[in-house]
């Protein structure tokens, strides 16, 4: 596959990894999704440390994407409904600042477009609370350990991944 001229990164977090990294995987102009930890103190973390909720990370997904066929714009909105983004620090049974929903922005233009989104998102009507969002610089990315990539693809029969992540993927329309 040929790489694009430009690429650009985004970086989410919207609880367990596991349960977005497959949603963006399948948008189309994304050229690779990354799980991992950001947002902490901890130099290099792992997911025992992380699960500890300590360390001030949390879980992400970084997103490598060719921006002539994918705006940073359409990921966001992409976001906004691959989790709740009204849940603090918590998605569904997963609870603690490492499971928070953020966004973790790689330029001035990227934290004004995730402002001006998290805005319209919170007054679209669509949520019945307040959008709790963070939305902060980007710190430096730690791939997560290699059993963590792209783990929807090779868990699929995994009782997790039938329960909870499946489901989100049949609710997006998205392949599973």
């Amino acid at each position: 596959m040929n790489q694009p001229a430009a690429t650009e990164t985004a970086t989410f977090a919207g609880g367990c990894f596991w349960c977005i990294e497959e949603i963006f995987r399948q948008q189309p102009g994304v050229l690779g999704v990354t799980s991992g930890y950001t947002g902490g103190t901890v130099k290099t973390p792992t997911y025992a440390q992380v699960c500890q909720g300590d360390t001030g990370h949390a879980e992400a997904i970084q997103i490598t994407f060719d921006p002539q066929k994918l705006s940073y714009e359409k990921l966001l909105d992409v976001f906004w409904t691959a989790h709740d983004p009204t849940q603090l620090n918590r998605q569904g049974a997963d609870a603690g600042t490492q499971y928070r929903s953020a966004i973790f922005t790689h330029s001035e233009s990227q934290l004004v477009i995730a402002r001006t989104s998290r805005a319209t998102e919170d007054s679209s009507g669509r949520h019945a609370k307040p959008i709790v969002t963070e939305i902060t610089p980007a710190a430096e990315f730690h791939p997560a350990e290699d059993y963590h990539q792209a783990y929807y693809r090779n868990n699929q029969r995994a009782p997790y991944c039938q329960a909870v992540i499946r489901p989100k993927l049949k609710k997006l329309g998205l392949d599973d």
